[in-house]
């Protein structure tokens, strides 16, 4: 092993660490987080990272899928497009590449506010992101799932995306039902983005995907944990009579858990943002603020339905500490290299890390 893996292993502890605080302490997070780690077999938010790293170069497409329609109020969720918009900012700085965000409908106005709050033009075709510098895209996704085949396969001819990332998307169980947190039906609402993430999966495209419980687009990647612990998860266990519980069928190569979906997405930019060594490609908590307070000002609600700046019940301060968190131990990790050398070596000298990366 050498010390450059040695830090991508223990950089990559430490951001999973951090996006699966669980501060409610319902332990949620944990349940998820033990059977993603088990199926990637190595620190998840860091494997996904350096294969993003590897499979995207300047000039190439990436789709990032987002967007949950919350009942009663039937209404934008903030969690998984805040951080899409900012996953944008950190793809063009970091790998010059082209990302798009594919959404419901109910998205669209704030990811327009939100592309100019982090500093990119947005543009509605995939040929107008190539064309220009400093760009993102949006296009809508239906909710009919009768045109979702259709227009899945009409998007990837379109962008030809070398990676497709899932953040808080929703995902259909065995019986092609949606759900919500607590296992009721939001079908007539969501957008069928799965079919997409299915279809690039198939093609071989790198695929990620992101949630925090399970109704998530990719998260059948540990299906038998969900539907063992997860409360509602489990066949019979959803409240809305389909009795397919609310764990999806969609799965994923590479799974992120963390207890919010945008902290695991901050966890790949800093993670990025080691790669690329430039601690830029992570935004500060400065920026997370604004973000936040653009989505609600845009109409953007928090998961419980307040028209406030908070993610899952989450406000500012924490949400912008685990940001802090995040690019500081980024900030060390690329400073210290030369200072700690002498660590490194002694340390591998010994064999605790053997394996392990």
């Amino acid at each position: 092993m050498t010390q450059q893996e040695l830090t991508l292993y223990n950089l990559g502890e430490n951001l999973d660490k951090l996006a699966n605080l669980d501060p409610r302490g319902y332990g949620v997070c944990n349940i998820l987080y033990e059977a993603s780690r088990k199926h990637v077999g190595y620190p998840t938010i860091m494997s996904a990272a350096k294969k993003l790293f590897s499979a995207v170069k300047e000039g190439d497409v990436v789709y990032i899928l987002t967007g949950f329609v919350l009942l009663p109020w039937k209404v934008a969720e903030m969690d998984g497009v805040v951080s899409s918009v900012l996953l944008c900012r950190a793809l063009v700085k970091g790998l010059g590449a082209k990302p798009v965000i594919i959404c419901p409908e109910d998205n669209l106005a704030a990811v327009e506010k939100l592309a100019a709050r982090v500093g990119l033009h947005l543009y509605r075709t995939v040929d107008e992101v190539k064309q220009y510098p400093c760009a993102m895209g949006v296009a809508a996704f239906t909710k009919n799932a009768d045109e979702a085949d259709r227009l899945a396969e009409s998007y990837l001819k379109a962008g030809d995306p070398k990676a497709v990332i899932a953040i808080e998307a929703p995902g259909a169980n065995a019986k092609g039902v949606y759900h919500n947190a607590v296992g009721l039906d939001t079908t007539a609402i969501e957008a069928k983005m799965d079919s997409l993430f299915i279809k690039a999966r198939e093609r071989g495209i790198l695929n990620i995907a992101i949630g925090d419980l399970g109704n998530e687009i990719g998260m059948a990647a540990i299906r038998p944990q969900l539907e063992t612990f997860i409360p509602y998860a489990g066949e019979g266990r959803c409240r809305c009579g389909c009795g397919g519980g609310i764990a999806v069928t969609s799965a994923t190569d590479n799974i992120i858990t963390a207890t919010v979906s945008d902290w695991g997405a901050t966890g790949l930019m800093a993670a990025l943002a080691f790669l690329c060594e430039d601690l830029e490609v992570i935004h500060d908590a400065a920026l997370q603020a604004k973000a936040m307070e653009t989505a609600c000002q845009a109409g953007m609600i928090d998961m419980y339905g307040e028209k406030i700046p908070a993610i899952d019940g989450f406000g500012l301060d924490i949400t912008c500490s685990v940001v802090t968190l995040m690019r500081e131990c980024v900030r060390e990790a690329l400073k210290l290299r030369k200072t700690c050398a002498t660590w490194f070596e002694k340390t591998l000298e010994l064999g605790f890390f053997e394996g392990k990366a």
